[in-house]
Order: C-alpha cells, then structure tokens, then sequence
C-alpha cells in the first residue's frame, strides 16, 4: 500500500468509526448481566446466572444458562425466576434457587418461596428438592452428591403459628419475633423418587400441625438463634463452617458475625471466631485443617476495634484458632476469593482505577494476568484445575471467560457474547485524572470523554460520584440506573467520577481518612478536582452538573450547600442528616464509626456535617428520586430533602419508586425512568447555553 492510499484508508477508518451512532436509552436499558456462576468440578463447563429486563411484566428475569466445550452456551432454564447454580460434586446435576410455582400446584398461590430445585446437567425438567414453604437463604452439596445441606429460617408448627395469631393479631414484637435458622441436610434421592412419581397436590396430615412442617426426609444438623447466610462444608464431608449474621439484616452489633463450627452429623455450633469484623466468602483448604475468607472493605477489622479499612484476606488454623493475614503487602483492597484444588489462594484485587487478579501466597502476591479492566467473581474447579472469571472494560460488556489453568488465565475462552450493541455504537474514550486535595493529599478519578471528543476542551462537565463510599470507579463496564456514565457521555458529557477520600484501593489512610469528617472532607476532595478540571481549560465553569446516588447522593446533597458553582444536581437515596439515618440504616455501626461515636456522643458532628442545616445555601435545581421501602437510606430523608427546597422555593422534582429498595432491582422501568429525567434535567438546566 502506498502512502496516499495508507492515509485514504485510515481516513476512511476514522471516518467509518465516527460514523457509528450513539448509544440510545432503550439499547442502553436493554443490557443483560451475569449475576452468579458455577464451574463443573472438572473444570470444562460452566452455568451462569443472566438477568435481562422483562418490560411486559415490569421485572427482571432470571435464567440459568449452560456451556459445554461441545456445544457453547445454550439455555438451561426458561422460567425468568432461576438463580444460584451450584453443580453437584459428581458433576450430574446443577442445584438453583427458584420461586417459581411447584409442579401440580395452584399457580395463584401468592407464596412462592424461594426453594431449591434440580435439573440434570444433560438437560430435562427441573424438580424441586422439597414442597413445603422453606425459604432458603443458602445452601451447598455434600461431598459425595447424595444429599443438599441448607439454611433457612426456623418453621413454627401450624398449631404455634395459631395461638401466635390469636394473641397478637397484627401487632408486630419489633425483635422479641424474630427466629434464628435451623441447617438442614435432605437427601437428594428422595427429591429424584417424587419427581419421577409425578406427585399429586401436596397436603399435609393432620398430624402435621402439632411440629414444623420440614420436609419429611430432612434431618436437622443444628439451630442458630442468627441468621445463616453463608456457609461451607469441609472436604471431607464431616464439618460444616458457617457465618451467622444478625436476624433484622442490621449491622447494630459486629459479634453477631462470626464463624462456627459444627458437625455435619448434628450437634452444637462452636464459635470460632471473636472480633469485629464482617467474615464472608468463608473457603475450606483442601487439607481441611485451616479457613480461608475475607473481611471486605469496610466490613470492620479482626485485628481491633471496628474501622472501615480495605478488604482484607486471612486464613484461620483449626487447630489453633488463630487467623493470619494474606496478601498483607498488597497496598489495595482485596474484593473476592477462591481455592484450587491444590490449595492455591486466587483472588480479585483493587488498586486504582483496575481490578486484577493475583495469587496469594503469605504475605506476598503475584498478578496472573496483564489483561486490562475489572476481573470479577473467580471461581476455581473443585477437582481440575480450570478457573471461570469474569471479566470488564469502560467500553467492554462484562464475558464470562473460562481457562483451563491459572497460568493460561490470559489465553481463557470467552463463553459470553452479552450486550454486543455496544461494539456497534460510538463509544467514549476515557482516562485517569489526578490532582492534589487542599490539604496536599493526591487524589484519583477518572474522565469518560463523549465519542470523539478526547482531550477537547472547555466541555460541559457532569461530576458522578460513587457510592460506598468503600469503591472506586475505574476501568469497569456499567449500563444500569446506577452506574450510566457511559451513557451521560454518549449524550455530549464529559463525566468526571472522583475517587475521593474514603474510596478503596488506594491504602487504607486513604480509606479511612473520611472518619469523623463523612462529607466534609471527601467534598473538599471533589471540589478541589472540580476546580483542577476548570482550571485545566477541560471542563467548562459555565456548564457544571454533579449527581450521584446512595453515598454518592450524601455528597450531591452537601455540595449543593457548599457551593452554587454546579447549574444542576441529580441525587438520589442520600442522607440530609446523620441522627435519624443512623436509627434508620442497616449499616448503623458503621454510620457510627463514621461519625466517632452515637448522636448523643458526638452531637457536633452529627450536626456540622449534616446538609440539612446547611440548605438554606442552596441555590442549585435539583432532581430527586428515592424507593420507598428503602432500609439502607430511609425515604424520609428524600421526603426530608424535597420539603426543604419546596420551602426555599429551589427548582426540583420528586420521583418515588413504589415498592423498591435501596438498589431498584424489582421493575426495570423504574431504573430507565430515573434515568431519563436525571438527562432531562442534566440538559435543561446545564446543558444549554444560560
């Protein structure tokens, strides 16, 4: 190729990728996720939890899809209502969680808990593997495949739940009704037999009334008087780990969460564990003599009094009790995982702006990829030496990747093709962005340009701050109501998300630099990367917006008060003040180590760093949204919000999502809709030229 036809060609090649047109809101709304997945015990297939929004039925379905070496990914469930595979030991089967209606039953029966089901893995109908209304919170295979163990909540007997009634009626005893968990084993032959049978109807004797109506062939292992909602048992069948957590699902108390013991063939739980941190993703060594699990980031520390440090690994000696840290030179946050079949520690690491994933030995670490972006949810094979991850980019849709070794995790065969629309739209460019804080702390976050328009100046710029605050944005792929930053750019925004004071990843000082200070300290973060951006000639002064939601709509909501340079705001599930959200929010002891202490400890801070005394600054038109079954940040403090700027008389709208949580994961209509109106005001207020 001569020169005049190489510069043609690459003119016509710029020209081509120019030419592709941004992503839409319905595309970008359309967009499937992996939530969980399995590995065969050898190693050489997989089953992966995708959800995709259902807009018909204002829900998000859930099915169970399959790969085999043979035949690729091909759906193994159709129902819209599967989730939580786990292969069997023997790799026969696949066990999920589903509440979908039994076989021969009344389908407008409203009780649907969420029960174990069955399916071969070469395919067929699923059969539950038990009738009665046992809701299971987690559940795991016995090592030899014959039985399925499971926790769930303890059962009155139907004669208890009557007097129960009769005395109380409607009258809720705020915690002195609550019940902890019985672990149960059920043997799976028993599940294979009924279903074969074709069963009738399920009923229950008359007899049934006097005890708890378990499935007939369980046996009880042991009681909890907490929840069990993760547990593992040993290699050789014989013990079982668990993490009791409390009831209410409110972090009020850190001893409510530790480890036991107890033998898989009955007996008493013996507490393992002593400290004040939130042990997860407990893992047996193959030996069986010692535990591997993590304490995440923010999820206290086991070394002392409870802080929000960064994720931490550690391994816990049966026989001695005692639980030494891992990978303790790594200077990021440890996020997830798992153990080979030899014993080898794999897990997830964050530093920065990227996700990567390393091999843990002692204190030491070594990175088994150079592949760029976010490495997420390792798993290793049971008996192989496979390994299934998955894996992002900004401008990458998460795959599932499976390889058949950890030192081939680079050469790993993509099992997904999700969300491929997005390889054929305009896609934004991004880079890191440093600047110092005013105290002299350096401080990261990074810039998502518009297609087309990387390192342009003077762009109107829309501040999207992260929740947690123990997170970071980075190099990581996001379409959701949450995380739809790619989309702000690809309507003509340069989005700055800062990894401000109190993010994970870059040490923990950083991590915990914003206690007692919980909005003060990361705000000055921001602004101070805000005032780098405009200084820079990148953003411009004329044309700023900042939103965010959760921790992210704290910060939206106190910068509004500090400051009248953003012309929009679009914030959501944020606190206005400390005193009530403490008494309201699931994560109490951590809202209190924030803050140093309970409201009537430290009255001052929960006063001077609460927006709410602060509102009459503000000037800013602002967009607000809220679910109103929200445990994590109650929907008073929204209702909170809106009066006072109803009040002042500052431009804003109010939008209540009927029936949703803290994450709007019930009806995919409400994440589009608030995402919407959040352009909509971005564009009216600081998008057009004043």
């Amino acid at each position: 190729m001569n020169l005049r036809a190489a510069i043609l060609f690459t003119a016509c090649t710029f020209a081509s990728a120019q030419a592709k047109p941004a992503i839409t809101l319905d595309e970008f709304f359309n967009a499937s996720d992996i939530r969980s997945t399995a590995i065969s015990p050898d190693g050489s297939s997989a089953v992966l939890e995708i959800t995709a929004p259902d807009w018909q039925s204002n829900r998000f379905k859930r099915d169970l899809w399959l790969y085999t070496p043979a035949a690729g990914l091909t759906p193994l469930t159709h129902t819209g209502h599967d989730s939580s595979p786990i292969f069997s030991p023997d790799g026969r089967y696949i066990a999920f969680l589903s509440d979908r209606p039994l076989p021969n039953s009344d389908k407008s029966d409203k009780e649907t808990p969420a029960r174990i089901w069955i399916i071969p893995v070469t395919g067929g109908e699923a059969y539950p593997l038990y009738r009665e209304p046992l809701d299971t919170h987690a559940f795991q295979w016995s090592p030899d495949s014959q039985t399925i163990l499971l926790s769930a909540q303890q059962l009155l007997s139907k004669d208890a739940e009557a007097a129960y009634k009769a005395e109380w009626k409607d009258v809720i005893q705020y915690r002195e009704q609550e019940r902890g968990d019985v672990l149960l084993s059920i043997p799976l032959a028993a599940a294979i037999r009924e279903a074969a049978a074709t069963p009738a109807p399920h009923a229950e004797s008359k007899d049934d009334s006097a005890k708890p109506a378990y499935p007939k062939d369980a046996r009880i292992i042991a009681q909890s008087p907490l929840t069990i909602d993760e547990f593992a048992i040993s290699p050789a069948g014989d013990r079982l780990a668990f993490e009791s957590a409390p009831i209410s699902h409110r972090m009020e108390n850190p001893a409510q969460f530790e480890i036991f013991l107890v033998p898989t063939d009955g007996g008493e739980p013996k507490q393992i564990t002593h400290n004040e941190g939130l042990e997860t993703q407990i893992t047996w060594q193959p030996n069986g003599k010692s535990l591997d699990f993590l304490v995440p980031a923010a999820g206290g520390s086991i070394e002392g009094p409870y802080q929000d440090v960064q994720g931490r690994i550690y391994s816990l000696d049966l026989a001695t009790g005692k639980a030494t840290r891992l990978g303790a030179s790594f200077k990021g946050s440890w996020s997830q995982i798992t153990v080979s079949s030899d014993g080898t520690l794999l897990a997830t690491g964050l530093t920065g702006t990227s996700t990567g994933l390393y091999r843990v030995d002692g204190d030491t670490f070594t990175s088994i990829s150079k592949l760029p972006g976010t490495f997420d949810r390792p798993i290793a094979a049971l008996h192989g030496n496979g390994i299934l991850y998955l894996r992002s980019e900004i401008t990458k849709p998460t795959q599932a990747y499976l390889a058949p070794s950890l030192s081939k995790a680079d050469q790993a065969t993509q099992i997904t093709n999700l969300n491929p629309i997005f390889a054929d739209r305009a896609q934004p460019t991004w880079k890191p962005f440093r600047w110092t804080a005013p105290d002299g702390t350096p401080v990261e976050g990074i810039l998502i340009y518009p297609p087309g328009k990387q390192d342009a100046k003077n762009l109107r710029t829309f501040t999207l701050i992260h929740g947690g605050p123990a997170d970071a944005d980075g190099d990581s792929f996001g379409a959701n109501w949450y995380n739809w930053a790619t989309l702000a750019a690809a309507n003509g925004w340069l989005v700055f998300r800062p990894n401000y004071r109190g993010s994970s990843g870059y040490g923990d000082a950083f991590q915990l630099g914003i206690m007692p200070h919980i909005v003060s300290a990361p705000g000055k973060d921001i602004l101070a990367g805000v005032d780098a951006l405009v200084a820079a000639g990148i953003a411009d002064p004329n044309h700023l917006a900042i939103g965010g939601y959760s921790y992210g709509g704290y910060m939206t909501n106190w910068l509004i008060t500090q400051t009248t340079r953003f012309k929009a705001a679009v914030t959501g599930a944020g606190a206005v003040e400390h005193a009530a959200n403490w008494g309201n929010d699931d994560l109490t002891r951590d809202d209190a180590w924030y803050l140093s202490g309970a409201p009537w400890e430290k009255p001052e801070l929960y006063q001077s760093e609460a927006a709410l005394f602060q509102l009459n600054k503000v000037t800013t038109p602002t967009h607000l949204v809220g679910g109103d079954a929200d445990n994590r940040v109650s929907f008073l403090e929204d209702v909170l919000l809106e009066r006072a700027l109803q009040t002042l008389n500052v431009p804003h709208t109010f939008l209540v999502f009927p029936g949703e949580n803290h994450p709007l994961a019930n009806n995919p209509w409400h994440g589009y809709i608030k995402v919407r109106e959040e352009l909509k005001w971005l564009e009216k207020y600081a998008g057009s030229t004043p």
